[in-house]
């Protein structure tokens, strides 16, 4: 049985209407762990623990790590999660809640990675946050959904911290025959390694991350997410941190629903860029979500 649930497909009057076209949105932030990811990494667990593994282990900035904590307890198997520093209070409390174990350690995702893969033995999967071909299949399954409700939609528009969002839309339009729609691919500025990749033609390690979406805190994006923008239709976009807080605090008001920054810079596009959606009359959004931003952190942001 999937740890993922079906969520809910919706025209947002509001967003529309900000935005000069028919906006829909997914609600994967409605996940029973707050985000897109346990379609994903639920469908890798399942996957070792049929195979025998009986210990997970992750490197996440807070939400893959949530998740994994919370595919880990559904089925009675141990988690550790290692964070990098930047990883906030209430991510961190976030993965205990469900009884795994949190390891602090690194100023970034790729030192918390490192940390993760040196802690490995035959009897433990390693569950990445992004980059695994079993996670895109199960990120593929909104698309899945979408379409069995029967939407028509010229663009799809997404967040990208590494790359598995952005991966998984690509396996789910082209596994329903929608390879042609293109994908409005959209970071905060700091964290933007799709946009320097693509402006270089070769994947960029970024040599920090400034932004205050940390969940998009990957310094370099997937193989995978930099070979779609090479063989797909993607238009990369980036928007400030200021304008992403700014859509995650209209969009509770719009929609009574907390997402981040990492999300609301997607939201963004229909609040304050309505241009790099000009060319498109229907776009459907993922609303990832996102657990490790509280609204007294939001509005924190914001008054700074």
């Amino acid at each position: 049985m999937p740890l993922h649930i079906n969520t809910p497909l919706l025209e947002s009057r509001p967003l529309s209407l900000a935005g000069g076209r028919s906006i829909w949105l997914k609600m994967d932030a409605l996940q029973p762990p707050g985000s897109f990811k346990i379609r994903g990494i639920g469908a890798a667990c399942e996957h070792h623990a049929t195979g025998g593994k009986r210990r997970f282990v992750s490197s996440s900035g807070g939400n893959a790590g949530i998740a994994v904590a919370y595919a880990g307890h559904r089925l009675g198997i141990p988690v550790s999660v290692f964070v990098p520093e930047t990883a906030t209070e209430l991510a961190k409390s976030l993965i205990r809640q469900e009884g795994a174990e949190v390891i602090v350690h690194g100023a970034s995702w790729q030192e918390a990675n490192e940390r993760a893969m040196s802690a490995l033995d035959t009897d433990t999967a390693f569950i990445h946050p992004f980059d695994d071909p079993l996670l895109w299949t199960g990120h593929a399954t909104m698309i899945d959904e979408v379409v069995a409700e029967g939407l028509s939609f010229d663009a799809v528009a997404v967040s990208v911290g590494g790359g598995g969002l952005m991966s998984g839309v690509v396996e789910g339009l082209a596994r329903n025959g929608l390879a042609h729609i293109p994908i409005v691919a959209v970071e905060t500025e700091g964290a933007a390694s799709l946009a320097a990749s693509i402006k270089a033609g070769e994947r960029i390690q970024l040599p920090a991350i400034t932004s205050i979406a940390t969940s998009l805190g990957a310094r370099m994006v997937s193989e995978r997410a930099f070979e779609v923008t090479q063989n797909s239709a993607v238009d990369s976009v980036v928007v400030s941190d200021r304008t992403a807080v700014e859509a995650c605090l209209r969009f509770v008001d719009d929609h009574r629903v907390l997402v981040e920054p990492a999300c609301g810079a997607t939201l963004a596009l229909a609040y304050g860029h309505a241009g790099a959606l000009a060319r498109f009359e229907r776009v459907l959004m993922i609303v990832c979500g996102g657990a490790t931003a509280s609204l007294a952190q939001l509005q924190a942001w914001h008054a700074a």
